[in-house]
């Protein structure tokens, strides 16, 4: 593949560039490059602000208000938005249940929920992992009894990122215990306010409150919210979690945090000479910037594969394992050059904090929230093992 960029995709480029230049809010891109999270009433606006242009869902058909874009322009798009410090779309309905629904849906379904994931009407969130079943889904318990025309569901969920503002779930849920664990599992969409449903937070490492558990009892469920047939929620799920995990890798933000650490290692001083004139560090740049760039040619052939063929492949598991690393690293240098004033908790060491600049306060609590990028959507290990059996046919 060609990889300069088109006289059409330089022109698309600038397009993303004005758009972003002028309609942007200041106080969202301040926050992100500060690396704070936005709170559900900014990050619904920057929704309104993308589904009004048109490009908003950027992975859909256009005849569902998709873009249409190739592989490329979202690529394009996915890195101009990382680089003027735009906030992040919530993918749970956008780059998850989405495209699942036009895969798997019923024409009903996709007419009722997609405009409302547009508008902003639903939020959604994901019911995968459970306390005994994360990596290892086929393990999962939450169980889903047919009584008449609905299913009556029993069990917990974790690790609900973003739970706390959604007001739906689409959720795994083994509906037969016959044959192979993974023969028994169904796809279902669930109402947040139905009785029976109670979700807690969880506090992460860096003391936020980003990711809850959700417990199910006696939940009742229509049967005319199963996506696909029955038992076949295995397929379903493997194929969502092929558009989780190269969202997960995160080329643009790394690209991102990179240009923030050149700029930390241009300001930061040791014995009188900047970081950046560091021999050992600059090493370290130089290496994380080349595996940078290999990701970013990768990345856009696995764009270019699933345009093809309709979902990304095994070598989706390629792609998360070598983003969540490069990012991890990332911020590891990140914390290693601000030193003492890299601390976990600001607010709680006013001292070295007031030591680092202010877009760099947060470095520390980033690096502890990215140490869970390495497992969810599939940890590493088990991504490693997928690519052992499908890409290379051993066992």
């Amino acid at each position: 593949m060609d990889l300069n960029f088109s006289a059409e995709e330089l022109a698309f480029q600038n397009d993303v560039r004005a758009f972003l230049a002028d309609k942007l809010p200041r106080e969202f891109a301040d926050k992100v490059r500060a690396n704070k999270e936005l709170d559900k009433a900014e990050l619904e606006r920057w929704h309104a602000i993308l589904n009004e242009r048109g490009w908003l869902a950027v992975t859909w058909p256009v005849e569902y208000g998709g873009t249409g874009w190739s592989p490329v322009q979202r690529h394009i798009f996915e890195e101009e938005c990382c680089r003027a410090n735009a906030p992040r779309i919530v993918p749970f309905g956008l780059h998850m249940l989405g495209p699942v629904l036009i895969k798997f849906g019923t024409k009903e379904q996709c007419d009722a929920i997609l405009p409302r994931i547009l508008d902003g009407r639903d939020w959604w969130c994901q019911g995968y992992s459970e306390p005994g079943a994360g990596s290892d889904l086929a393990s999962l318990k939450t169980a889903a009894v047919r009584d008449g025309d609905h299913y009556v569901v029993n069990g917990q969920k974790t690790w609900t990122t973003l739970g706390q503002h959604a007001n739906k779930i689409f959720c795994l849920v083994r509906t037969s215990k016959e044959g192979k664990p993974q023969q028994g599992i169904s796809f279902v969409l669930v109402d947040l306010d139905t009785p029976g449903i109670e979700m807690r937070p969880i506090k992460l490492i860096e003391g936020g409150y980003e990711v809850n558990e959700v417990f199910f009892t006696d939940v009742r469920v229509p049967l005319a919210n199963l996506v696909g047939e029955e038992n076949m929620g295995w397929t379903i799920a493997k194929y969502l979690l092929t558009h989780e995990r190269t969202n997960i890798a995160g080329v643009g933000f790394s690209v991102q945090a990179l240009e923030q650490l050149k700029s930390l290692a241009r300001q930061e001083r040791r014995n009188g000479k900047r970081l950046m004139d560091n021999p050992l560090f600059a090493a370290r740049l130089s290496e994380i910037e080349i595996d940078l760039e290999a990701m970013k040619i990768t990345n856009l052939r696995m764009l270019s594969d699933a345009q093809k063929n309709g979902a990304p492949g095994p070598e989706s598991s390629m792609l998360k394992i070598k983003g969540t690393v490069i990012r991890q690293t990332i911020n590891d240098l990140a914390r290693r050059a601000l030193g003492p004033a890299a601390a976990p908790f600001p607010s709680e060491d006013l001292e070295n904090a007031a030591l680092a600049p202010a877009d760099h306060m947060h470095n520390a609590a980033e690096y502890f929230n990215n140490r869970k990028i390495s497992i969810f959507g599939g940890s590493n290990e088990i991504q490693r093992n997928i690519l052992t059996k499908a890409a290379l046919g051993l066992s």
